[in-house]
């Protein structure tokens, strides 16, 4: 297919969404080549028999690239469920609270164990809500920073670890936080949590937003949640990696596992390979061609290619302050979601359609926030980035005053 005006093949935008977001151009194009007879199945993805040796090649092969991509320990299960990020905020709770270890050090304590909750922006606050909502006692690390005036929290920076609440080991079930806030455009270095928290507590993390864009040491987490639809694949899938020892329950009949619905069953799905009944067949799929293109890529690679996208829009974002206003923490800017206002609400729309009058989509800011909010997840290739920074050069020139 021929180019468009900017050079990109098949028409296409840059699209730097929020999510579902961007894939790989050769993912999509083999997905295309195989859309209607899958490796000479006569039939499409979409068609399979999840039950068919066909489809299980796919989802097993999946699983394979994954856990070598990210070096996933023995003693982990990968499991493919549904329901995003939010459903996992229930599923997180539902199932550490069934399971064995979480249990007996409850029994010992003789009291409920606490869930403490590291809240950076709307998605960890989401996940505290859902535990509130379900009954759980929580325990609130830090929220965001506090206003010296107000005392009302806001989501640009982090406070010091010092100043964090967590709860006694003893006393907790486990410490949950999002690692990559997408709204407020915050992301929280792993090590500064993992490092905070007392070993014999596991670490739950929501990595929706920044999976498979850096290495990761998988065996600092209790449980890792994402959602497919920023870096991985189409919506509709989302992926658990869990410790194996806390899959272990004591009886199939106790009240606690009979608290934890079969769809958010962490056990219920590791125990069938992800296929309890029908999973999302075709998102899983897509994911597997993506967990190749990023293995051939590297996890360094993509690491690199993240710090670079960013920096060319922070570098110009700090070369003038005054008309791009970022608000995030430097040394937590988001390397995915990177967020700023322009002076007036209406620089801001004129920037926006000025931006989709060449081929550039998606940068309102969430509609909580508004300004300016640019994604750059794994499939955009640093030309993308390039090309938004000379558009921001543009613009400045043409409407500062």
């Amino acid at each position: 297919m021929p180019p468009n005006a900017t050079g990109l093949p098949y028409d296409r935008v840059w699209n730097f969404s929020a999510g579902p977001s961007a894939l790989p151009v050769s993912v999509l194009e083999e997905v295309q080549r195989d859309l209607l007879n899958y490796k000479g199945t006569g039939m499409s993805v979409m068609e399979m028999s999840h039950r068919s040796k066909a489809y299980d090649s796919i989802i097993n092969g999946a699983e394979a690239t994954l856990r070598r991509l990210l070096k996933v320990p023995d003693n982990y299960a990968i499991i493919f469920m549904q329901g995003g990020g939010t459903g996992e905020f229930a599923a997180s709770y539902l199932n550490l609270f069934a399971s064995k270890s979480v249990r007996d050090k409850q029994r010992k304590l003789g009291r409920p164990l606490t869930c403490d909750y590291l809240v950076t922006g709307t998605w960890s606050k989401g996940g505290l809500k859902e535990v509130k909502r379900l009954g759980g006692i929580t325990n609130v690390v830090a929220d965001g920073v506090k206003s010296t005036e107000s005392g009302a929290a806001s989501y640009h920076s982090l406070a010091p670890v010092s100043e964090w609440n967590l709860g006694k080991p003893e006393e907790t079930a486990f410490v949950y936080y999002c690692e990559n806030e997408t709204v407020h455009g915050i992301e929280t270095p792993s090590s500064l949590v993992v490092d905070a928290v007392d070993p014999s507590v596991p670490v739950v993390c929501d990595m929706s937003s920044n999976m498979l864009s850096r290495p990761i040491d998988i065996k600092r987490f209790g449980a890792i949640i994402a959602g497919a639809q920023k870096n991985m694949g189409p919506a509709g899938v989302t992926l658990v990696i869990v410790r194996k020892d806390l899959l272990e329950r004591e009886e199939p009949d106790t009240e606690a596992v009979r608290g934890v619905p079969s769809v958010l069953d962490w056990q219920y799905y590791a125990s069938a390979g992800s296929m309890p009944h029908t999973p999302p067949t075709f998102a899983i799929y897509v994911c597997g061609l993506v967990f190749k293109w990023a293995e051939e890529m590297g996890l360094e690679a993509l690491a690199q290619l993240r710090e670079a996208r960013a920096g060319l829009v922070y570098d110009m974002m700090d070369k003038h302050p005054d008309f791009y206003r970022g608000v995030v923490d430097k040394q937590y800017r988001s390397r995915m979601n990177l967020v700023f206002n322009l002076p007036t609400k209406e620089l801001e729309s004129k920037f926006v359609a000025e931006a989709a009058e060449r081929n550039m989509i998606q940068l309102k800011g969430h509609r909580s926030l508004g300004g300016i909010r640019i994604s750059l997840y794994n499939a955009m290739p640093l030309e993308g980035a390039q090309a938004f920074v000379a558009f921001m050069k543009e613009f400045y020139a043409a409407n500062c005053q």
